[in-house]
């Protein structure tokens, strides 16, 4: 969420009991205010939060002008100082989704992912899933950046019509956006993956009557496998989706 809106989500999110707190909210307002104007960001959010046995990762990113390319993401341990956190490497995507250890709250802490828990049985060749000499350790940076990699793969939503594509192909957000209708915000196809699209182009242009490349240019959560992946409820008074 954008940095300027924490403490007002309080009462929004607080419901599910999982949420930054009121000092917390404040701290990384006043953080994220000045990452966004040492870095000349036109928004910067907080992305959320990653928990650790030392201590927890906070995940903030920023941009200048491309809402989806051009995201530059930071963490930080206590909320003040944020570091920038390195694009996620081949070895880092292969290790992570088997490493089944927590996070220690170290970024500079290697571990062998071989030890903890063997990834292959004895008799299964790994090579076929790996080109190249299997990597076997991994160190926690790399690990939290692919980590955030993937969630924003799958996860990361915006609703329909929040961004724009330019002729120029940048994608910005689009200024006359003001919120779904009530009838739109009920159907999972009114949300979009925040990433490149992975569907053809042609795919949104068959599902829908009054498709527009300018904001259908993403791929619609609707489609995603398994079927009933994605679940959407409207709490009371209809003001939160």
């Amino acid at each position: 969420m954008e940095c300027f809106w924490l403490l007002d989500s309080l009462d929004m999110l607080g419901y599910a009991g999982i949420c930054v707190g009121t000092e917390n909210s404040q701290l990384l307002k006043n953080s994220l205010l000045i990452l966004q104007q040492e870095n000349h960001f036109r928004k910067c959010y907080y992305w959320g939060q990653i928990y650790g046995v030392r201590s927890d990762y906070h995940i903030a990113y920023g941009f200048e002008k491309d809402c989806m390319n051009g995201q530059v993401y930071y963490y930080s341990t206590d909320g003040l100082n944020w570091l920038l956190l390195p694009k996620a490497n081949k070895c880092a995507r292969f290790l992570t989704p088997l490493a089944i250890n927590k996070f220690e709250g170290d970024p500079s802490i290697v571990t062998n992912v071989y030890n903890v828990n063997p990834p292959f049985p004895p008799n299964e060749d790994p090579k076929k899933y790996y080109d190249g000499p299997i990597p076997k350790e991994l160190k926690e940076e790399d690990r939290l950046a692919a980590t955030v990699e993937l969630i924003r793969e799958d996860a990361a939503v915006v609703p329909r019509g929040a961004w724009f594509k330019c002729p120029d192909g940048d994608c910005i957000e689009n200024l006359g956006f003001e919120g779904l209708t009530i009838n739109d915000a009920s159907y999972l196809k009114s949300y979009l993956h925040a990433r490149p699209p992975q569907q053809k182009w042609n795919t949104n242009l068959l599902t829908r009557p009054d498709y527009d490349y300018a904001l259908d240019f993403l791929d619609t959560i609707d489609l995603d496998v398994p079927p009933g992946c994605w679940d959407l409820q409207f709490l009371p008074g209809q003001r939160l989706i």
